[in-house]
């Protein structure tokens, strides 16, 4: 007898149980994908199990980029990876339905700050990096500038976001150096990383790491300025 599939209702539940952790991971543009990806679920015929299994990767990789290795709903998206030769149990279009209301009409509490800091750290170290013997050996094993972000990390020791430096080996931005020293990186790394990485409202809604040779670097160090003085 050929097994039936019925990971996709597992997923949908586990999204259902977990959401405040869910909503404390993603970004405010990847829940706006999530919600996008299960308004495709809800729209596909559930009979027609191709296009639902089309649908359920299209929610798995809004939300696998974001979640640890271990969280129940990652590890229940990465299964969904090995289900193609095994026929898919059809989905209640109605539940898809019930859970998407959920999340768009009914975002869970904001969650304690201690939550916030400690997804954002998830977040911020899954972006490469350097390690500090790699730093040192782009100084001629000097010191790096202790205007660099760097963030202690017991087991992997330091490590510095790859994205401060020029591509092939290259030094770091001038920019960059410039806007850590506004954002005090040497005190709040953290702080300074999620200011690169996230949308930006002076730079038109675009993280400041997409736009380093892009932009003029004075663009930059105004935006964190502004941040600073809080303009």
């Amino acid at each position: 007898m050929t097994a039936i599939d019925d990971n996709g209702t597992r997923v949908l539940g586990l999204i259902d149980k977990h959401l405040d952790s869910i909503r404390t991971d993603l970004t405010d543009e990847q829940y706006q994908q999530l919600l996008v990806g299960l308004r495709v679920l809800a729209d596909t015929p559930p009979d027609d199990l191709r296009a639902v299994r089309r649908a359920l990767q299209g929610v798995r990789h809004c939300l696998v980029p974001a979640l640890e290795f271990d969280h129940p709903v990652r590890r229940a998206l990465d299964s969904l990876r090995y289900i193609g030769t095994v026929p898919l149990r059809p989905l209640d279009p109605q539940r898809v339905r019930d859970l998407l209301a959920r999340l768009a009409a009914d975002p869970p509490s904001p969650p304690d700050t201690a939550t916030v800091i400690a997804a954002a750290e998830r977040r911020l170290r899954r972006a490469p990096s350097l390690s500090a013997a790699e730093v040192r050996a782009r100084y001629g094993g000097s010191a790096p500038p202790a205007q660099l972000i760097r963030f202690a990390d017991h087991e992997l020791g330091d490590r510095y976001p790859e994205f401060q430096f020029r591509p092939g080996g290259g030094a770091p931005y001038e920019a960059v150096l410039e806007v850590n020293r506004v954002l005090l990186a040497d005190a709040d790394p953290w702080g300074a990383a999620d200011w690169w990485l996230s949308g930006n409202a002076w730079l038109g809604g675009r993280a400041p790491v997409a736009l380093l040779g892009v932009r003029p670097d004075h663009e930059l160090v105004d935006a964190a300025v502004a941040l600073v003085e809080g303009d």
